[in-house]
């Protein structure tokens, strides 16, 4: 590999996180932060289709990456945001667990820890798909597949949902 420091094909992979380079170059790859929110209503979860790769077509919960100097909260609210047009009061967000995940993306697998958050809706709010998502749907819950979901920390995640 080469160092993106000195421009040798001296940088060597000292764990599966851990990469150093002769000339003192030494980079940590460390996972990245991502987030997902359930928006429930009765029995009824919002589902959002993904429009973009990695798993155009398929399903997903509203989320996407944390960015640098934000909140696991801030990133809930920022991405339902830009994905549906509304954002909940953030005393609603119930955070529920995380699960570790792999994002594959231009041929790179990024390693992902998902936090996932639920937010329990007294009535439907208007919403409309945007960003990376193509359409978003109410599924029951008894007709959630859980296959048809793109990434196996969703599909974890609906054990979570009160």
């Amino acid at each position: 590999m080469h160092c993106p420091s000195c421009g040798h094909a001296t940088l060597a992979r000292l764990s599966e996180q851990e990469l150093r380079c002769h000339c003192g170059f030494h980079y940590f790859h460390n996972v990245a932060s991502a987030v997902k929110v359930a928006l429930c209503w009765r029995d009824e979860l919002l589902v959002a289709v993904r429009a973009r790769e990695p798993g155009r077509g398929l399903w997903d919960l509203p989320g996407g990456f944390v960015d640098p100097r934000e909140s696991l909260e801030q990133a809930a609210l920022r991405e339902l945001g830009e994905e549906i047009g509304w954002q909940p009061a953030p005393e609603q967000l119930r955070y529920l667990g995380s699960f570790p995940n792999t994002y594959h993306f231009d041929g790179i697998d990024y390693c992902t820890c998902d936090a996932v958050f639920a937010v329990m809706l007294t009535e439907k709010p208007q919403l409309r798909a945007a960003d990376d998502v193509a359409e978003l749907h109410w599924v029951a819950r008894q007709a959630l597949a859980p296959e048809r979901f793109a990434f196996p920390s969703t599909r974890r995640a609906l054990t979570l949902l009160p």
